[in-house]
């Protein structure tokens, strides 16, 4: 049950729909409490509304749940910053990459945190700040220690990368890791100069609060040697797992090239190589996964795609390395669907990926999927035998003047048989009777749309046309009729109706309401408006209001004198 609500979810995340989004979140929380994914979706929607408050809530939540899932820090991290707390966001996001350190969404997060932090902080340092602070603070830090023979070795140090991350949340902590030889050494890389070594009377010195400057490099004699530094020796297991790793990466390339050539095989057995020679990048899998896709293999390209999304759980992918394995999964099962059913799965697969990461293709991979499990449903469903039951038993609800159970009825024959004119004829019917006319309307011009020569559609049109007092377009459905049916009686009575109502307007034969709502129903229609901004048209009027003698001329224009007939049914205009 908790899945339900969950895929309903994230189905309105995907569209959108955030308060949706919470109430399906909230529903499947109250089902499932202990689910730690629930709460980073809620709070995700809730950050979409800039609630950040509730949000901050929801991912501390997911954390206390999950301390381990970097994805939650992501969550913690974003609600920090929109509550304007950029020291708490950055220390979240940071927290997030000690997990997963590959992590491009915790990066990106951690970047803008630590940019809005730098924005917040007031240009004087505070009094008694540490003189090597600053040092710690530029986007370099990591950069020279690696390059440092020496310090790059530190960085292997779990303690020692605690150390430097907590001066860099406060600068002023710097005084207590003095007494550090290794801080020492940093200090040195950072100054660009060169520290003594760490002897035991250098450490006692810088124990001491006022050997804190930096000493000054001895000198050193002409005939000293300079010190050449041991190369750092490379464990024989990590130096193998690197090799292997080069040779994972060629295996893809090849794949890669053998793939764009359409040689199927040759790219399966270098994407299946890659993945024997490296666990830990899932993209070897996803690609097979395509070459399986493209081969028409689907079950092999599911299979392989659940593949990678299990792994990358583990390894804590990137968001979008799993949307992407998602939606090739879903395609795979879009191949596969064969009835409106079996797209279920395809859809939830693709509004999975979307709750990864946010994409057009994916988004428009969903849109497809939905629009031909609908059209595979009515396929399903259709039925002629049903719909002509259904059809009478609305004919003779109608009868009994029974409009809406009436209506009811049409439409399930519909459903079974959308192709009957009829069926549209008779609901546009009871639409007029229970006063719908927009939705009748909408009935009769689908049934002139199925079947142009059936009278009986431009009767339920015109009639339409003429109750919402557009005369001359119900004159226009009228005629258009006689086209088909010159001596159909119903079609002859309206033009009759039609031309005494549109004789009479132009008489001035109605009431000054009257005048007035049609006039401003016309100014409405698109005919008109153009019919009226129309250059040519104003000058039209303007000579029949002045001179009478080109007017007389201009009606001899079949298409001037329409637009003066269209004019003058919808009261714009009169012509004595």
């Amino acid at each position: 049950m908790s899945e339900d609500a969950k895929a309903k979810g994230n189905a309105a995340f995907a569209a959108g729909r955030f308060e949706d989004a919470i109430r399906h979140f909230s529903e499947a929380i109250d089902l499932a409490p202990a689910n730690h994914v629930l709460y980073s979706n809620r709070s995700a929607a809730y950050a979409s509304l800039q609630r950040y408050d509730v949000a901050l809530a929801d991912a501390r939540k997911t954390v206390e749940l999950n301390p381990g899932w970097a994805k939650g820090y992501s969550r913690l991290g974003a609600a920090h910053l929109g509550l304007g707390d950029a020291n708490q966001a950055v220390a979240a996001y940071e927290k997030g990459l000690e997990i997963d350190p590959a992590n491009e969404a915790l990066q990106a997060g951690l970047a803008d945190a630590r940019a809005a932090a730098t924005r917040s902080r007031g240009p004087i340092p505070p009094q008694g700040a540490s003189p090597f602070g600053k040092m710690f603070q530029g986007p370099e830090l990591w950069a020279k220690l690696t390059a440092d023979t020496t310090t790059r070795g530190y960085l292997q140090q779990p303690d020692f990368i605690k150390m430097i991350q907590d001066i860099q949340k406060n600068p002023n902590n710097i005084n207590m890791y003095l007494s550090d030889p290794r801080m020492m050494q940093v200090i040195g890389v950072l100054l660009n100069v060169k520290m003594r070594a760490p002897t035991d009377e250098m450490e006692r010195e810088f124990m001491e609060p006022e050997q804190v400057k930096p000493q000054p490099e001895p000198v050193k004699k002409a005939s000293e040697p300079e010190p050449v530094p041991e190369p750092m020796e490379v464990p024989e297991e990590q130096k193998e797992s690197k090799e292997k790793k080069a040779e994972a990466q060629k295996k893809k390339e090849a794949g890669n090239a053998a793939y764009k050539k359409k040689d199927f095989e040759t790219a399966i057995q270098h994407y299946t190589r890659a993945m024997e020679l490296d666990d830990q990048d899932i993209s070897y899998i996803t690609n097979r996964a395509a070459v399986f896709l493209e081969m028409g293999k689907f079950e092999e390209c599911i299979k392989d795609c659940d593949k990678a999304v299990e792994r990358g759980r583990e390894l804590h992918s990137d968001f979008k390395m799993i949307a992407k394995a998602l939606t090739r999964k879903g395609t795979a099962l879009v191949k596969l669907s064969k009835s409106s059913k079996d797209y279920d799965i395809a859809i939830e697969t693709f509004q999975k990926a979307l709750t990864e990461h946010r994409n057009p293709d994916t988004l428009k991979k969903l849109n497809d999927a939905e629009r031909a499990k609908k059209e595979l449903e009515q396929q399903e469903y259709f039925d002629p035998k049903i719909a002509d039951e259904e059809r009478e038993k609305g004919n003779e609800l109608f009868k009994q003047q029974k409009y809406p159970e009436a209506v009811k009825h049409y439409t399930e024959a519909l459903r079974r048989n959308p192709k009957d004119p009829k069926v549209y004829s008779n609901r546009a019917a009871c639409y007029t009777k229970l006063g719908a006319l927009p939705e009748g309307l909408k009935d009769a011009e689908k049934c002139i749309e199925l079947d142009s020569s059936f009278s009986k559609g431009y009767t339920r049109k015109g009639a339409i046309q003429f109750f919402m007092k557009e005369y001359d377009k119900a004159l226009e459905t009228y005629q258009e009729g006689l086209k088909h049916d010159p001596n159909n009686q119903e079609l002859l009575d309206g033009v009759k109706r039609c031309v005494e109502q549109i004789n009479k307007t132009n008489r001035g034969e109605i009431s000054p309401e009257e005048l007035k709502e049609r006039q401003a129903k016309a100014m409405h229609d698109p005919e008109i408006q153009n019919i009226l901004t129309d250059p040519v048209m104003r000058q039209v009027l303007i000579d029949f209001q002045e001179n009478p003698k080109a007017a007389q001329e201009h009606l001899k224009n079949p298409q001037v004198m329409h637009k003066i007939q269209k004019l003058v049914g919808a009261g714009i205009v009169q012509m004595r």
